[in-house]
Order: C-alpha cells, then structure tokens, then sequence
C-alpha cells in the first residue's frame, strides 16, 4: 500500500512508541508485508529467524522488537509489538468504512457501465466504460475494473485476505491494505471470489476469462489472456503468466509462479513452481507426458507381479 504523501520516519516513530536505529532523515513513501515491500516501504518483523530476511529485503523502514544491526540506508524502529504497530499504520492509512448504502458516495462509475438490481459497490471503487455488473455482485472497496469487464451475479470482488498472525491468545487478523485490479476485457463467472492483497494488489489481466465458483486469493498476480474453468482455487501470493489454462477443480498453492502458456489439467494440485509452455496434471502436478507414462506403467502393475509371483 502506497501512502499519498511521503511521511518522515521521525514522526512514524513517534506515532508507535519506537526508538529509531539508523537513517532517521529516510520519508516513508509505503508499507507492505515482507512479500511486497519495495524500497521506502515499512514492514515488519518480530520472530528472530525472519530477521535476516527483512533486513535484507528492499523495505526501508523495519519494525522489530529486538536491536540489530541496521543495515546502510535503513532505518530501524525498535518497539515492543511490531504487528500491532504496523497494523495500526495500515488501519490509520486505510481505515474501515462500513457500507451505508448500496453504492458508496466515492464510487466512480462511468455512465456507460451497467449495473443491474442489488449490486454492492463499496468506497473508492472504480468501474469502467461498458462494463457490466450483474444482480447480487458485492464490490468491496478500493476495486478498480477496467473497460468491457463482465462480472456475473453472485460474485464478490474484493474480500478480505485470508491472512492472520498465530498469537498464544489466538490468531489475529491483519488490516487488509491492497486493492483488487481488474483490467479489460476480463469476464468473471458467478459466485466467484477474489481477495484483495494484504498490502499489494490482486491482479486479473486484460482479457482472462474466468468460470463460475472460481476463488482467488490474496496478492495473486495473473497474467493476460487467462482461461480458468469452474471450482480453481490459487492460494495467496501466486504469479500466474499470460495464456494459462487452467482446468476444473485444479488447486494452485500458495507462493508459486505458473509460467506463460501453462495448461494444469483437471483436478491436479500444484504444489511448486510450473515452467512456461508445458502441461501439467496430477497430485502432485507433474508433466503431463511424464504422467501419463506412469499412469501406463501402474497399469501392468498386476500382470507384472502375477507372473512374478507364477515363478
């Protein structure tokens, strides 16, 4: 999540309760969890094996609860909570407004958008020229859709991310701070859902098609010119490229990336990283021609040990 204007460290730090180890002149320009992060963003970190990872990463600004050694150009806010400290920052930056009516006053939709009875915009959503959004669509905010999108009845664009942070107390939710982009010419079947990201966006490409009852979840980044069929399901933080397919009931993990011209067939569960321009089915997925030759083999399995066992 970007903010609108730069803001000083010094006074984030103040804000929090931090002491500040490092570059205290930096201007924080973002924050986004360690997934995300680019340089001038915040994040956090609070577990001591993830420290070397965030220290590294291009954050400027990271958030602990114990002193490390900063690295050059960084600046480091040392409090006791870091999670309740950076989740307060997003909830100042992106603070939750309920609904009070059907569509929100700070929707921008183009006049020649149709939007049929009991469709759900939220705040700062925008939709574009000549789309159409069906009955009963629930658009939460901070959605922008593009020109030419079809979104059938049922879906809801925008949800929550699935994303939470085990405590001894029980598992808290972070503030959900990215948007959900959809771009043109992209059709979404019914009773669809599409998280947005926990700080980044959730990406659907110009021109993926995508069939009923399909989930999506947080931070996903999908390509152009996708076709994915009924019941998928992609877990959090997934790059998907341009001219994948994905067929019925195929279940992608989290923290994967599925290169160009992919084809997952039905019912496979990809586990790992997919590369570009082959097919893919299984459990765990695996090439399809390597599949298939062992699907071949397990079938002369039986022969195989009746004439052993005749011996």
């Amino acid at each position: 999540m970007q903010f609108s204007n730069p803001i000083p460290v010094k006074e984030i730090a103040e804000k929090i309760g931090a002491r500040i180890i490092g570059d205290d002149s930096l201007l924080a320009t973002g924050i986004n969890e360690i997934h995300q992060v680019r340089k001038g963003d915040i994040t956090f970190v609070d577990v001591k094996k993830y420290f070397d990872k965030s220290l590294k990463s291009d954050a400027s600004i990271i958030i602990l609860n114990e002193k490390a050694k900063c690295p050059k150009g960084k600046a480091l806010l040392l409090c006791d909570d870091p999670f309740e400290a950076y989740n307060g920052i997003v909830l100042e930056h992106r603070p939750f407004q309920p609904l009070t009516r059907a569509i929100s006053d700070t929707a921008e939709i183009h006049p020649s958008a149709i939007i049929e009875p009991n469709v759900v915009i939220g705040p700062h959503v925008k939709v574009g020229a000549n789309t159409y959004i069906q009955a009963n669509v629930t658009i939460a905010e901070h959605v922008i859709i593009g020109e030419n999108v079809v979104i059938q009845s049922g879906s809801a664009i925008g949800t929550d991310a699935f994303y939470f942070k085990r405590t001894e107390e029980g598992y808290q939710h972070w503030r959900s701070g990215g948007r959900v982009v959809i771009e043109d010419n992209v059709q979404i079947g019914a009773g669809c859902t599409i998280n947005k990201g926990v700080s980044g966006d959730t990406i659907i490409g110009a021109g993926t098609k995508i069939d009923c009852q399909v989930h999506i979840g947080h931070d996903v980044v999908v390509g152009k010119n996708c076709l994915f069929a009924a019941q998928v399901g992609i877990g959090g933080n997934t790059v998907i490229g341009s001219d994948v397919i994905i067929y019925g009931q195929a279940g992608i993990s989290h923290n994967v990336e599925i290169g160009d011209k992919v084809m997952v067939h039905a019912k496979s569960g990809v586990s790992k990283s997919l590369e570009a321009g082959k097919a893919y089915f299984g459990y765990p997925a695996n090439e399809a021609r390597t599949m298939y030759k062992e699907l071949a083999a397990l079938r002369h399995l039986p022969t195989f040990f009746a004439n052993y066992y005749e011996k």
